[in-house]
């Protein structure tokens, strides 16, 4: 900017349009202010090819301009962040996933970062959230209240600033005795329940907040007119003549017993609230299947030019099918499946969707075998081509064969051996065990294969397994 004044006169506003120009790589921009640079430089004496020389390395390096502050500012950034990341690991996790609250795929990404770090990310909780992603006294991350749908900012400030001014809250009938109901109104209230947020009042579990009573009313709304009435009572209570400090007497509800929900329905109604799977996953029980069997994504049959000709092994959870009818009138779903990648989709056309059509169902767990190939008639379009589909939990037992332990010989304390025999012999089942036993100090190798029989692998052996610095494992 400055040397295109010096040399060619170029005022302010044209000094700042050639800058523009050259950092946006946009040329025609270039070509129009080249003969202008030209000009003003003969006019001050300066020689064309020189001017021209300029004018070359100027458009070099404009196709690929990085300004010099610019460059300086990131580097700073980059130093920055990689020291918070390092010395502040849950602190500098929990400032991405605020700054990225509003986005549930970035913060999916995230807890994935995260669960590799060692992080655990927790769901929300009225006593440890704040309104964004905040770090508990454990070093856990707290999902923000704020990432709640239906829970807004007035409904969270009221909640921590009661708490903080008090201390936690002890019990959901303490919360509705203490919390603004005015801004916590009963929509924030089934939010909350739906979510977890009340999961650490044992109280009650989240299906009992809408159990209905002999009179057909959900205990969510028996609760909130308690809540109401205390506090309506204690504030009467202050503001009479006689008031003193006696505790207000209004009997609490009468907890009802409920059916409990199951797993994928309490699952999906968290899901819908926060936007992903917090407490636990459906797919958590096919994890080692899913993770060792599978050689593909879901996530990756978006890219079927890259999958063409190869066969694929997914699995996951059916979470929503879309049913049409062709021009031709004939019937074809779009089926959405997820793993703990994310979602992809499968569409079922003419011979497929009548014979794989029944396992398209909402909360189904598929085993899917399939191939990419280019379309006869048209090259350019790739199509899924489903070679067979099963239920995971009818397969799972079978896909696994043999599991084997790998790990060096310091590992195999009494502990660690105890602890994992109570999981083997909780879990018997026809995939063969087996170790192999590391010695380096001595440069040996012990392969050992269990006498107690097979195991059927569940997900508390694969967590086990997963928790012990050093050791391996491997599936078939």
């Amino acid at each position: 900017m400055l040397l295109s004044r010096l040399l060619a006169g170029f005022t302010r506003g044209e000094s700042d349009t050639l800058r523009k120009a050259m950092g946006k790589k946009l040329k025609d921009k270039l070509d129009h202010l080249k003969p202008k640079f030209i000009e003003g430089g003969q006019k001050n004496g300066y020689d064309t090819k020189a001017l021209e020389k300029i004018w070359q390395d100027w458009e070099k390096f404009a196709s690929y301009a990085f300004n010099k502050s610019h460059a300086t500012c990131y580097s700073w950034v980059a130093y920055q962040t990689a020291y918070l990341k390092a010395n502040y690991p849950p602190q500098y996790m929990a400032a991405c996933m605020s700054r990225n609250i509003s986005n549930i795929t970035e913060i999916t990404k995230l807890m994935d970062e995260c669960r590799s770090m060692g992080i655990q990310t927790l769901g929300p909780d009225v006593n440890e959230s704040n309104l964004k992603f905040s770090v508990n006294a454990k070093g856990d991350i707290r999902f923000g209240l704020g990432a709640i749908k239906g829970v807004g900012e007035g409904a969270v400030q009221s909640i921590v600033e009661e708490r903080t001014k008090n201390g936690p809250y002890k019990g959901i009938f303490d919360f509705v005795q203490r919390v603004n109901l005015s801004a916590c109104n009963r929509k924030t209230m089934e939010n909350l329940a739906l979510s977890g947020g009340f999961d650490n009042f044992k109280e009650l579990g989240r299906e009992q907040y809408f159990v209905e009573n002999m009179r057909g009313e959900v205990f969510m709304d028996s609760l909130l007119r308690y809540g109401t009435r205390y506090q309506q009572d204690k504030q009467a209570s202050l503001n009479s003549l006689f008031g003193d400090d006696n505790p207000i007497e209004i009997a609490t509800p009468e907890i009802l017993s409920a059916e409990p929900w199951s797993n994928l329905e309490r699952l999906n109604k968290e899901r819908d609230l926060v936007g992903i799977y917090l407490s636990a996953h459906p797919l958590d029980e096919y994890e080692v299947v899913l993770e060792k069997i599978c050689n593909t994504k879901v996530t990756a049959l978006a890219d079927r030019a890259s999958l063409v000709n190869q066969e694929l092994v997914f699995g996951g959870i059916v979470t929503a099918v879309r049913e049409g009818r062709t021009k031709s009138d004939l019937p074809y779903c779009v089926t959405k499946i997820e793993d703990f990648s994310g979602s992809g989709e499968i569409p079922l056309f003419g011979q497929d969707y009548a014979k794989w059509g029944n396992y398209m169902h909402e909360g189904f767990f598929l085993y899917v075998k399939a191939r990419c190939v280019p379309r006869k008639y048209n090259e350019s379009i790739i199509d899924l081509r489903i070679e067979s589909i099963e239920f995971l939990n009818e397969v799972k037992d079978s896909l696994i064969e043999k599991v084997t332990i790998m790990a060096p010989l310091q590992v195999f304390d009494d502990n660690m051996v105890q602890e994992l025999a109570t999981i083997v012999k909780s879990h018997p089942g026809k995939a063969e065990l087996n170790f192999v036993i590391k010695d380096s100090s001595e440069n040996m190798q012990v392969n050992l294969s269990s006498r107690k029989g097979g195991i059927t692998v569940q997900n508390d052996l694969i967590m086990f397994l997963k928790g012990i610095p050093d050791l391996e494992y491997k599936i078939n």
